[in-house]
C-alpha cells in the first residue's frame, strides 16, 4: 500500500514541531515540510509526487498567490489546501480553504479527498491489530 503524501507548508520554526505535521501522520499519511516559501518550493521540486499541499496562508516570503502558482507548476496534480484565519485574504487558486486552524477539520478533509486511501489505511490498522491480538 503506498501512503498519501502531503506537502506542509507551516510558518512554524524547524526547531518545533508542526502540529499540522502531526496531525496529518496520526492518519498514517506521509508528511514533507517546509518552513518558508522557498523552501516549500525546494522540496516539491525534490519531491513532486505528493497528494496534496497544505499551505498556511501566512507563510510570509512571497504572497500566498504567487507561491501557489509556483507550487502548480511543479505539482499541477496536488490539491492545495490553504489554511487562513477568518476574514483573511483567499486566493482562488487554492483549491480549497480552511478558514480555521482546527486540526480536526483539516483532518476530515484529507480524508474525504482521498477516501479509498483512508480505507485502505483503516483496514490495515484492523487487520494489524488482530494479528497482534
Amino acid at each position: 500500500m503506498i501512503r498519501p503524501c502531503f506537502l506542509v507548508v507551516d510558518r512554524e520554526y524547524s526547531g518545533s514541531i508542526s502540529t499540522r505535521k502531526l496531525v496529518i501522520e496520526t492518519a498514517k499519511f506521509n508528511v514533507l515540510t517546509a518552513y518558508s516559501a522557498k523552501e516549500a518550493v525546494e522540496v516539491l521540486a525534490k519531491f513532486p509526487a505528493v497528494n496534496g499541499i497544505v499551505l498556511d496562508a501566512g507563510i510570509g516570503g512571497m504572497d500566498c498567490c504567487i507561491l501557489i502558482d509556483k507550487l502548480k507548476e511543479i505539482a499541477p496534480k496536488a490539491v492545495v489546501i490553504l489554511i487562513s484565519l477568518p476574514g483573511d485574504k483567499t486566493c482562488d487558486l487554492a483549491d480549497h480553504q480552511l478558514e480555521s486552524f482546527d486540526p480536526t477539520r483539516l483532518l476530515e478533509l484529507l480524508q474525504q479527498l482521498l477516501p479509498e486511501e483512508t480505507a485502505a489505511i483503516d483496514r490495515r490498522d484492523i487487520s494489524l491489530k488482530k494479528k497482534g491480538d
